[in-house]
């Protein structure tokens, strides 16, 4: 087929089963746009109000769809803006393609109208981009993108097109898709060792990170934590790795960890790390952090050599994606009885739960919204997250039950993320429940995305826990900064339910206790769009919490208010 380069980046979209793309238009991307004309009973797209939200919806859509999102962008500022959803989906290995327009060929390097050069600002995040000068190289470069961008540790790739490119035509032809094998250690030495360690262990405990929800190895996971008969604890990526419900399950790891998890981690004799890279957040110390695991073997499961060491070193390396290593080590275990070891977590758990108290019988706790959400969808929701206190009462406080059903920015922490991701995860997934929750300073920093559900009648509901502060920088001020609560009030005197009105959702608000399940299950039952204002005390905290630089082991249970 003879066809033009627009034509062209469509075909292979579909070649590669995407039907769907989000963007925003602009003179450079017009060819584009004006070949998607076309091509509108076969690709969907969906247009936001900006375009790192445009970004950051094919993350969520990646995420909670397992397939890979797209974005199209014009040139310039358009591309400009999706450097951090770039990196956000970089730093969580996030399939995202980026497709972004240039001006003409002619015109590269002149400091020309809307020209930004997008392959150099983006080297360091993206796992590969590319600038496609001639025509005839660019189907080939979009199926090496789709290749990239899920061929081992998974990663967001840009593709940067002229304008002239996109008009110009060449031949085309349809081809196979690249099939992608996923890496297994070929190492039976250390399959066989890392199975010895396992069958000596005592006291073994699972640490599951976000590599087990990218390999979708959720069931493999269950059925290996039965087989070794290990308690479970999760990084905040890998919270959905496994359902909160079961008795091995002990919460998250780390700075705002469970207490029974950082008490696990600490007697346990064998550590089996599967997808998780050991980031900050986790061993809070990584001085500290190796002091607590001494007495334990380590087996450390990633699909990137990279992290093998990089943060805490390990007795046993498996260099394979976590399918593929959970089959290769069930193949070769019995099954263990370590049910004292397993009562000693539930006891933990018990000793130290988490519990927000209030004197006020009528203050809206977040714990208690989170937990009449979850039995009120029966923990079956898609829970999208900004970046904050909220954050990380989400992880805490909804027990998830099914994979693919959390999205928030685990590595690069980005405020703006969860309500684009919370649209890209409701267009992956039409029949499911779609919540993000989100704090006012979030809120405020992406409130122009309610347009876009009210544009599609898209049933979103936008949950803000409203304090009127930068609640987890406000924490840290009064914790580490003398109560200098600088430029952490905000105050802003906005009427939620008039906004709500403005952009044509429904409004909600809830200020007391005894609204929350009534106002919820309206929410969820009125089948729009729905932006609910949760108003909180400004000084509910985030606990448990491990201060920087403090052992992971001795987190902070209590704070006087």
């Amino acid at each position: 087929m003879l066809l033009n380069g627009s034509q062209i980046i469509l075909e292979t979209l579909i070649e590669h089963g995407t039907d769907v793309v989000f963007g925003y238009p602009g003179g450079a991307a017009l060819n584009i746009y004006d070949a998607l004309y076309d091509y509108s009973d076969r690709i969907t797209h969906i247009i936001t109000s900006h375009e790192q939200h445009a970004c950051h919806a094919a993350d969520g859509y990646a995420r909670t769809t397992g397939k890979t999102g797209v974005v199209f962008a014009t040139s310039g500022p358009g591309a400009a803006n999706l450097v951090t959803a770039l990196a956000t989906a970089e730093m969580d290995s996030i399939p995202v393609i980026a497709i972004t327009c240039n001006v003409a060929n002619s015109l590269l390097g002149l400091d020309s109208f809307q020209e930004v050069n997008i392959t150099d600002v983006t080297k360091t995040v993206t796992k590969a981009n590319f600038l496609v000068k001639d025509v005839n190289d660019l189907a080939a470069v979009i199926r090496d993108a789709y290749y990239i961008a899920n061929e081992g540790r998974k990663g967001p790739v840009l593709i940067d097109i002229p304008k002239d490119v996109t008009a110009a035509k060449c031949e085309y032809e349809h081809k196979p898709v690249r099939s992608i094998s996923r890496k297994a250690e070929t190492d039976e030495a250390k399959i066989a060792a890392a199975a010895d360690l396992i069958s000596k262990a005592k006291k073994p405990l699972i640490f599951a990170g976000g590599g087990v929800v990218l390999s979708s190895a959720e069931e493999l996971l269950a059925k290996f934590a039965g087989l070794v008969s290990s308690p479970v604890c999760t990084t905040l990526m890998g919270m959905n790795s496994i359902d909160n419900a079961d008795r091995k399950f002990l919460g998250m790891l780390g700075m705002h960890g469970t207490k029974a998890a950082s008490l696990a981690l600490t007697g346990a004799d064998l550590i089996i790390a599967v997808g998780t890279r050991f980031s900050d957040r986790v061993t809070c110390n990584t001085v500290s952090f190796a002091d607590n695991i001494k007495n334990a073997k380590l087996i450390h499961i990633d699909i990137d050599t990279n992290e093998f060491d990089k943060n805490v070193k390990a007795d046993i390396h498996i260099n394979s994606d976590v399918t593929s290593a959970l089959e290769s080590m069930i193949s070769k275990l019995t099954q263990a009885d370590h049910e004292d070891w397993i009562k000693q977590c539930e006891d933990w758990k018990a000793q130290y739960p988490l519990i927000q108290v209030s004197d006020d019988s009528e203050a809206v706790l977040p714990q208690y919204v989170i937990e009449t959400l979850a039995e009120l969808t029966d923990r079956n929701a898609i829970i999208t997250t900004e970046v904050g206190q909220h954050q990380m009462w989400a992880a805490q406080y909804y027990p998830f039950k099914s994979p693919r059903s959390f999205a928030t920015s685990g590595g690069l922490g980005t405020m703006g993320y969860g309500f684009g991701a919370a649209i890209g995860a409701k267009v992956g997934n039409p029949g499911r429940t779609v919540v993000n929750i989100a704090g006012d300073g979030s809120f405020y920093m992406n409130m122009g995305e309610l347009s876009t559900l009210a544009k599609y009648d898209m049933p979103v509901i936008e949950l803000v826990f409203n304090n009127s502060v930068l609640g987890m920088v406000r924490q840290w001020q009064r914790l580490f900064y003398n109560e200098h609560y600088s430029q952490t009030t905000l105050e802003r005197p906005t009427d939620f339910e008039l906004l709500a009105k403005a952009f044509g959702v429904e409004p909600v608000t809830i200020t007391k206790k005894s609204e929350v399940r009534s106002k919820l299950e309206h929410a969820l039952n009125c089948g729009r769009p729905v932006l609910i204002n949760c108003i909180i005390d400004k000084d509910i905290n985030v606990l448990p919490m491990v201060p920087a630089g403090a052992s992971v082991a001795a987190p902070i249970l209590e704070l006087d208010c």
